[in-house]
């Protein structure tokens, strides 16, 4: 069998850019929406987003998993076992969505208090949440079918669903919402959720030839779910593990005082943008990292990253000299008030470090785990992320406020970001990249 075409990182990487932009956009297009109604909505839709991104790195677990053992599957020329993995990964998603949505229906006033939710925001908060309850389940179908979109190579048709899907939920919110309030919101985000399965299902059947049965969306395939959770898990805790240390921090700058805090949320809003160019690489490269290690040309795939490295530090590099040098308008952007203005400015300084630390991490961490190798970045991740990130915040903003966390966010990205490189460059991933391949033709017997 001649062996199949390299897949090629920028028919990825664009629309993949485009659509973590996208999102991001959408976002913050439904937290004004929120403002406009109050400032307790705006309260209360940040708690319940808050609630449910947390759940949904649960989520991950199978979008992250599948993933990375499909990509191996479709470069080893495995095609029947890819279907078996895609159709495998519905039974996983509805098993955790369904478990996420009920957790959040029966337990959304719990967990609403578990977050410190104001008296004000609460009733708001509460029944927003309930109703969103069922677009858990939707989002876990959503992500594991789109992971597969993907996963083939149909980024482009994966940017269109989210195209498709956003401009519905901002159309409905922007109908509803004034007269519903965040009821008005939560109804846009079912029907979003709604469309995208259905142009999910449209996608699978015309582009992969993939038609699932009834009993697919609940069957639990324990060697296809296995394989899945090898890599899926630890991505999944050592996401987990950083938002518990970030919390931390944030926790730190709290207890600075309104000001610090107002600052580091609008730099980290600055942040967010900052970051699409290297996440878009990171998963773009773990795509591509997948296909060559499934096909055995490992030698390759060392040249892959290589390549896209370079193109990360550029990116992240000149974005961030860009955003320290417009900091004071962009800050202004937010608030009038000198004093934060002066303190985000200074703290978007070190984002010129920060970034080139986060592209090592996001392009190297996911080709780790694309090339089978998932646990250590997860034993590193937890390590600096208790230490460095959370243990780093507390002291260093104890002798430098703000400018003493962000330090601290500097050195956590840099320690993980030399490991994994070291990692990669000893070579240390071959053996479990051999052995996800062994893996792989496996499941091809087993189907």
């Amino acid at each position: 069998m001649p062996a199949a075409p390299s897949p090629k990182l920028w028919p990825l990487l664009w629309p993949l850019t485009l659509e973590l932009l996208l999102g991001m956009l959408v976002g913050l297009a439904a937290t004004l929406l929120a403002a406009r109604v109050s400032d307790p909505a705006a309260a209360a839709f940040a708690l319940a987003n808050h609630i449910s991104f947390t759940l949904f790195l649960l989520f991950r677990v199978v979008g992250a998993g599948i993933g990375v053992v499909l990509t191996q599957a479709l470069g080893a020329r495995q095609r029947e076992a890819a279907d078996g993995l895609a159709l495998a990964c519905l039974g996983a998603s509805t098993r955790i969505g369904s478990f996420c949505a009920v957790l959040v229906l029966l337990g959304a006033e719990p967990l609403l208090r578990l977050m410190k939710a104001p008296p004000e925001a609460l009733p708001l908060a509460l029944p927003l949440l309930q109703c969103l309850a069922p677009a858990l389940l939707l989002d876990a179908w959503n992500a594991s079918m789109a992971s597969v979109m993907r996963a083939h190579l149909r980024a482009r048709d994966a940017l269109m669903v989210l195209v498709a899907m956003n401009a519905l939920q901002l159309l409905l919110a922007l109908l509803l919402m004034p007269r519903l309030g965040l009821i008005g919101f939560a109804l846009a985000v079912l029907a979003r959720r709604l469309l995208a399965l259905a142009l999910h299902l449209l996608l699978w059947r015309v582009r992969l030839g993939l038609q699932p049965r009834a009993a697919d969306w609940w069957a639990w395939r324990r060697e296809p779910v296995a394989a899945m959770m090898h890599f899926g898990l630890p991505g999944a805790a050592e996401n987990l593990a950083w938002r518990l240390s970030f919390m931390v921090s944030v926790a730190v700058v709290a207890a600075m005082g309104t000001r610090e805090l107002a600052a580091h949320a609008y730099a980290f809003q600055v942040l967010h943008f900052l970051l699409i160019a290297s996440l878009a690489i990171g998963l773009s490269m773990e795509i591509v990292i997948g296909h060559l290690v499934g096909a055995g040309r490992l030698h390759e795939a060392d040249q892959q990253l290589r390549r896209a490295m370079r193109l990360a530090f550029l990116s992240a590099g000149g974005l961030s000299l860009a955003a320290a040098l417009v900091a004071p308008w962009l800050m202004r952007a937010f608030t009038q008030d000198a004093a934060i203005v002066a303190l985000g400015a200074q703290v978007l300084w070190l984002a010129v470090l920060l970034e080139p630390g986060r592209a090592f991490n996001l392009v190297v961490i996911n080709a780790l785990r694309a090339a089978g190798d998932a646990r250590y970045p997860l034993y590193v991740g937890i390590g600096s992320q208790a230490l460095v990130l959370a243990g780093g915040s507390w002291l260093l903003g104890s002798w430098w406020g703000l400018f003493g966390v962000f330090v601290a966010y500097v050195l956590d990205e840099w320690i993980r970001g030399l490991l994994m490189w070291r990692r990669w460059l000893r070579r240390d991933w071959l053996t479990h990249a051999r052995a996800a391949r062994r893996r792989v033709r496996a499941l091809q017997r087993g189907t």
